[in-house]
Formats: C-alpha cells, sequence, structure tokens
C-alpha cells in the first residue's frame, strides 16, 4: 500500500483479549501500525454490560485493564496518536447504560453497532447460519430497524459494519437498497458517520461491510465516513485499508475522519 494513503487513515476499529475471541494487546497492534506508517491508531473493545450474558465482551470489572493497557501502548508508542473507545451494543432498554459507559473514562469515540435482534440472536454467531438460511428477510428487517434505533439514538459518535447480518453470504432477495435507505436517512438526519469495515473480506461474504450501494447513497447524502479493520489480531491492523479507500473514492468520498475527545475533525484521503 503507498505510505500517503496509510498515514491519512486512521484505524479505530481493533480489539484486544478482554473480549474473549481476539489475540494481542495494544502494544502489539500499535508495534505493527508503527511499522505500517498508519497515521492514528485506536481501540474499540466490546463494551461492558451491567451483567454478563454473552462470551465475546469484557467484564465490568475488567474496564479499568483495558484503560490501562491503552495507556501502556501510549507510553511505550509516543510519536503514534492512539485513541481510544469502545465498540457499544445498541440493546433497547440499555440506552441508560451507554450514557452511564460514557462518564466512565476520557473516550475519544464510542462506536453504535448492533448485534442481537429482538429474539435474543445474535445476528453474526455461526450458530444462527440456519437460521439466516430460512430467516433471512425476517432477520434483515429486524436488524435494520434497530440499526436505525442505534443510528438516531445520539449515542454514538459512528456506527459500525453497517450489513453485518450478510456475514455467512446470505442475504435477501431482490434490491437490498429497500433496508439500506432507512439507515442513510438516519444517518443523514442526525449526522452521524459509518465505517467502512473491511473485515467482511475476511468472512463468508468475501465483502466490505457495507457493500458499495450502501457507500453510494451514503455519499449522495453527504454522510461522512471512516475506514476500519475491525482487527481481533495485530496482523490485521489496516487491512485492505487501500480497497476501502479506493472503493470511498470510487463513490465520491475525498475524505476521511479523525476523532478526538468525541469530536470529528475531516482529513483528506491521499
Amino acid at each position: 500500500m503507498p505510505a500517503n494513503i496509510f498515514a491519512s487513515l486512521a484505524d479505530y476499529h481493533t480489539h484486544t483479549p478482554l473480549c474473549r475471541h481476539a489475540e494481542g494487546w495494544p502494544v502489539d497492534y500499535a508495534r505493527v501500525a508503527a511499522e505500517r506508517g498508519l497515521g492514528e491508531l485506536g481501540f474499540a473493545d466490546h463494551n461492558p454490560m451491567p451483567e454478563q450474558f454473552d462470551d465475546w465482551r469484557m467484564l465490568r470489572e475488567e474496564l479499568p485493564r483495558y484503560i490501562e493497557a491503552v495507556e501502556e501502548a501510549r507510553a511505550l508508542f509516543p510519536k503514534l496518536n492512539i485513541k481510544l473507545g469502545l465498540e457499544c451494543d445498541f440493546i433497547p432498554g440499555h440506552e441508560w447504560w451507554i450514557e452511564e459507559l460514557a462518564g466512565m473514562a476520557d473516550w475519544d469515540y464510542l462506536i453504535g453497532s448492533v448485534h442481537y435482534l429482538r429474539q435474543g440472536w445474535e445476528v453474526d454467531h455461526p450458530q444462527y447460519i440456519a437460521r439466516h438460511k430460512g430467516h433471512a428477510e425476517e432477520i434483515w428487517r429486524d436488524y435494520w430497524d434497530l440499526y436505525v434505533q442505534c443510528i438516531r439514538s445520539g449515542l454514538f459518535d459512528f456506527v459500525a459494519h453497517p450489513d453485518l447480518p450478510k456475514k455467512f453470504g446470505i442475504t435477501p432477495p431482490g434490491d437490498l437498497r429497500r433496508y439500506y435507505n432507512p439507515a442513510v436517512v438516519a444517518l443523514a438526519e442526525t449526522g452521524t458517520p459509518f465505517e467502512i469495515n473491511t473485515a467482511g473480506l475476511r468472512r463468508d461474504c468475501r465483502e466490505m461491510y457495507p457493500a458499495r450501494g450502501f457507500v453510494e447513497l451514503a455519499h449522495a447524502a453527504g454522510v461522512p465516513l471512516l475506514i476500519s479493520s475491525d482487527a481481533h489480531t495485530p496482523g490485521d491492523v489496516g487491512a485492505n485499508f487501500e480497497e476501502a479507500a479506493a472503493l470511498a473514492k470510487d463513490c465520491g468520498y475525498t475524505h476521511t475522519l479523525r476523532f478526538a475527545k468525541r469530536k470529528p475533525s475531516s482529513v483528506p484521503l491521499s
């Protein structure tokens, strides 16, 4: 990847072992980011919940260790701008908890995401592949309804992997813009950015999150974007950023965003 493209981008969506499904501590990710000349690096492990109900997020009592690990990376790599964030699950009825979390640290950003449907299904968990095959329309309808609520909640600085339900390569028939449009309208009306998340290229769908059609609609509506790897290992930091930047520019984007203390700033895509 040309160094100038990498230097203009920030990877804000990375995970740590505290979420129980990632490898490498922040110092390991920072080392790779520095070697690759990444402009900025940020961490966004899955937020703790008041009561633990799954096995892929940090525990509430581990939050101080998470913050400490990011500070360790900052101390060892002072020339790399390292940001502190969380990926927060939007679950109706738990908005109060996100508001509490927002005051627990000096966050640079909070990412909103949807993983759970109302039925309790984890939309990206392999155990539900059979349900995806038999209920794709229902899953997509319910997911996008929650995604719009997530956007309109006003709790988050940007939102993650918009079309996550396609992870296993299963989508409803027809023009998927019928699902994208309400989300894009919500993004535009609230001024909420979204991410192009390259992790989809490493999943069964073999496609970025979101699909090109979503990016085109978002650009037409004036919605800003970021580019993220959703890295769960240090080697995935900045993965496929060249392709993501090319997609963004091909859809008309000329800038991306960076965050500091929950305030965005615009940076040109080199």
